[in-house]
């Protein structure tokens, strides 16, 4: 059994705490009602015993291990007490000596000031929310800020964007420990991506292109990057090393989809999301590969039923 610490503090972020607790909690009944043993123990320490979140609900908290007993993960959330705790110089120490305890430790959303303090992120790669990114590069010089990324492991070190991103983060943590079958039962369970593609931007690609045995995941991904390039079928083939008639019938087996279909998702999925950070609709158009934005326009209504310029002006 792995045994999982999730770190509290006041006037931390609800969700940072009960998100990732929730996907160890989903995966634990996962396994129990496949008659095997629950995989985690996940237990809540704070410096006090009740904890006020910032929402205003009360936690209940074991007091703080002492230092030396191994254990498998930490997780420090973040919220709007994280200034706070920084200042505090008994808590920082506990993090660092508790950090050199586990097997892997990671922080979600502001909680990655906390492991920043604690030195645990200079000369790594780190993401935080999105809200706190030009306060913590200020703040912490030493640590390579990436800012859109959902998470980021470096090393045994995991840190995640804004609040549901711990969600996505733990779900990760779930599949390097237990296989993608499970991580995906748990993410079914909840309602939520397996793997959301792209940054704080939240390309989502749909969960429905996960649903297969994984093995289309690294092509998904290169779609992603590639999407004002040559995406046509022979070329998704020799990226994928099949023949273009192979590809087509294994991609529709494993996504349930045709690939230009998928293409079209995605594509829509990528700009959405640029237009909802404001970009032009002619600049996204032709970023996102669909070539003129009378194309773009069609795909708009015929999978969201509103042209770009609208979605824009709502979102």
């Amino acid at each position: 059994m792995r045994r999982i610490e999730v770190l509290a503090y006041p006037d931390i972020q609800l969700l940072d705490v009960s998100g990732p607790l929730q996907v160890f909690a989903s995966a634990n009944d996962f396994k129990r009602q496949a008659g095997e043993p629950a995989p985690y123990e996940v237990v809540v320490v704070a410096a006090s015993p009740r904890i006020r979140t910032s929402a205003g609900l009360v936690l209940e908290a074991a007091v703080l291990p002492a230092n030396g007993g191994k254990i498998d993960t930490l997780v420090v959330p973040g919220g709007w007490g994280v200034n706070a705790a920084c200042d505090d110089p008994v808590l920082i120490q506990w993090i660092a000596s508790r950090s050199r305890d586990a097997t892997r430790t990671a922080s979600v959303c502001s909680g990655a000031m906390l492991l920043a303090t604690a030195g645990l992120l200079d000369g790594r790669r780190a993401v935080t929310h999105w809200g706190r990114c030009a306060e913590f590069a200020r703040r912490f010089p030493a640590v390579r800020l990436e800012p859109d990324p959902i998470f980021i492991r470096d090393g045994n070190v995991w840190t995640s964007a804004g609040v549901t991103a711990g969600i996505d983060l733990a779900l990760s943590l779930v599949e390097a420990d237990l296989g993608r079958h499970t991580a995906l039962a748990v993410a079914r369970e909840l309602v939520v991506f397996l793997k959301r593609p792209g940054g704080q931007a939240q390309f989502s690609q749909p969960l429905k292109l996960q649903q297969g045995d994984g093995r289309f995941d690294r092509l998904h991904g290169w779609i992603l990057e590639n999407l004002a390039g040559d995406l046509s079928l022979t070329q998704l083939a020799d990226h994928a090393n099949m023949s273009p008639r192979s590809f087509s019938r294994r991609y529709r087996e494993a996504t349930g989809r045709t690939p230009a279909r998928a293409i079209e998702e995605i594509r829509i999925e990528a700009a959405r999301r640029m237009l909802e950070r404001g970009q032009p609709v002619n600049q996204t158009a032709r970023r996102c590969g669909f070539g003129s934005e009378e194309t773009m326009r069609r795909g708009f209504l015929r999978v969201l039923g509103t042209n770009p310029r609208a979605y824009r002006e709502r979102f």
